[in-house]
């Protein structure tokens, strides 16, 4: 992925947010003599650390194909991202954009043994549970879990390197920021994109990822944010 001074999101604190909020990831492993290895999971926030320390679960079948913590491997987060037309601009002359938040998170996965993996398993669903007004517990169906749960193979992923990149319209005059901002919340417009124009907001404001919803800008805000 090309790095960009301006649109660098690598900060600790954001990363951990847009893992947080994003948590259906992508796995990518180069493995000898099969090529590239490419697996959907989900990921949560180790809940032991303050860094961006991530555990996850997938299939065994699939952890034996990307032959985890044999090699190295990228995790890739996506978060909010869409397209952005020129005719929102009203200025110019602009082309067609794509803004988006994202991070490649690099490492060797650890496998973990069977005990831990099962706790991989309860925290994942109670931090998605934890959305619902009665969060259902794993511990429900505990005889049931732990008997499939061998099917699965779990790991902690410790970033040697972390990459990245909000591309958020920062380039642009405060006035068009605001402008794509604008359209995104717009319910008229075809490209309606509210968590990517809250995104935008937030990091045209430096506003932390963690904080509550930030207020709306004014342009005169945006020429003191903005490099």
């Amino acid at each position: 992925m090309l790095e960009q001074t301006l649109y660098a999101h690598d900060e600790i604190n954001a990363v951990r947010c847009l893992i947080r909020d994003h948590a259906w990831a992508t796995l990518v492993s180069s493995v000898p003599r099969s090529g590239l290895i490419v697996s959907h999971l989900p990921v949560i926030l180790d809940p032991e650390r303050a860094d961006a320390t991530v555990l996850g679960h997938l299939a065994r079948t699939d952890a034996e194909l990307h032959q985890l913590g044999e090699h190295d491997t990228v995790l890739v987060i996506e978060g909010p991202n869409g397209y952005i037309s020129p005719s929102v601009y009203q200025h110019g002359p602009y082309v067609p954009t794509w803004n988006f938040v994202v991070a490649h998170i690099h490492g060797r996965p650890e496998p973990l043994g069977p005990e831990d993996a099962y706790g991989v398993l309860e925290a994942t669903v109670d931090h998605f549970e934890s959305q619902r007004p009665k969060p259902w517990s794993l511990h429900t169906v505990e005889e049931y879990a732990r008997h499939i749960a061998p099917d699965v193979t779990a790991f902690r992923l410790n970033p040697t390197r972390i990459v990245g990149k909000a591309k958020l319209s920062q380039e642009k005059p405060p006035e068009v920021a605001l402008r794509v901002i604008a359209a995104l919340d717009s319910g008229d417009d075809a490209h309606r994109n509210p968590e990517l124009a809250d995104a935008m907001r937030r990091i045209l404001r430096k506003f932390p990822c963690d904080a509550a919803q930030p207020p709306d800008l004014n342009s005169g805000e945006l020429d003191n944010a903005t490099p």
